[in-house]
């Protein structure tokens, strides 16, 4: 292993942002630019690359970071700053002898009291050496490795699988099936061209279907799914997929009462039954 090797980030990228942008890797580095995971040095050499780089790069850049700065919105509730005035508040509960009102030292001049060991600090002291260490936490520090870490997720989640959920939503029926400890994966063929791959829990009581390689429906049609029951009942819609549908993975639920899914070609807005034969079929039995 050479040294540039050792000195990759998470998701393939150097430590150096010199060397990512000479690879032509400026797009890539939005999100961590987004999430301030940089220092001075490393953003103004990234300012400067974008000031002469083609028009396109520096929309798809602009774009990126606009996505990641909104998906993460939600991810994190701001550090509320403390009500006013809760240091009275505190000051007022002590000993009269442990430390002198914040007024009182307006009405003559303040003599320091010897500090007799390091636990004897004023509260006001260690209040504001609190906030300090907050927020020296708060600053951008480098390439910070849990930074990078949010960042490569923001990635993810802007890469194609559809509305950051991912990041933005731990509760989401997709992150829950792909996250369960008894998942399992089916991929089937699909006629025309392409494969399903069908990611099952039963313990979500759902599957997440994602298209690969798969042809946009012919003019006129969509892509229909069908929960196919064990007991032989009329097969359940689940949703319909459109050219642009096919990109992204849709979760289907209660499939603990089905045997199978099955995936149809039907005329746009779908069918009240499925029209045969499917183009797909995957079992969700073990």
């Amino acid at each position: 292993m050479n040294n540039h090797d050792r000195n990759r980030r998470p998701g393939g990228f150097t430590a150096d942002i010199a060397t990512d942008l000479a690879a032509g890797r400026v797009v890539d580095l939005a999100e961590i630019y987004a999430l301030n995971a940089l220092d001075d040095a490393e953003r103004a050499a990234i300012d400067h690359f974008l000031a002469s780089a083609p028009a396109a790069d520096r929309d798809a850049f602009n774009k990126r970071v606009r996505q990641a700065r909104e998906t993460l919105a939600t991810s994190f509730t701001a550090e509320e700053e403390p009500p006013t005035g809760l240091l009275d508040r505190i000051l007022a509960t002590l000993p009269a002898q442990a430390t002198a009102h914040p007024a009182a030292q307006t009405a003559a001049p303040a003599v320091p009291r010897p500090v007799r060991d390091a636990t004897e600090m004023p509260i006001a002291d260690e209040l504001g050496e609190a906030r300090k260490r907050r927020d020296e936490r708060r600053r951008p520090q480098g390439m910070r490795n849990w930074l990078i870490g949010v960042a490569a997720a923001a990635a993810i989640a802007l890469g194609g699988v559809g509305v950051g959920a991912y990041v933005a939503n731990q509760n989401d029926p997709l992150n829950q099936v792909m996250q369960a400890g008894d998942v399992r994966q089916a991929t089937v063929d699909v006629n025309g061209g392409g494969t399903a791959t069908v990611t099952i829990s039963p313990s979500k009581d759902a599957a997440v279907v994602k298209m690969n390689g798969v042809p946009a429906p012919p003019a006129g049609k969509v892509y229909q799914m069908w929960l196919i029951p064990k007991d032989g009942s009329a097969p359940v819609s689940q949703g319909l997929m459109d050219a642009e549908a096919l990109s992204k993975p849709a979760v289907v639920k209660g499939i603990g009462s089905a045997s199978s899914l099955g995936i149809t070609v039907e005329p746009a807005g779908g069918s009240a039954s499925p029209t045969l034969p499917t183009v797909a079929a995957a079992p969700l039995g073990a």
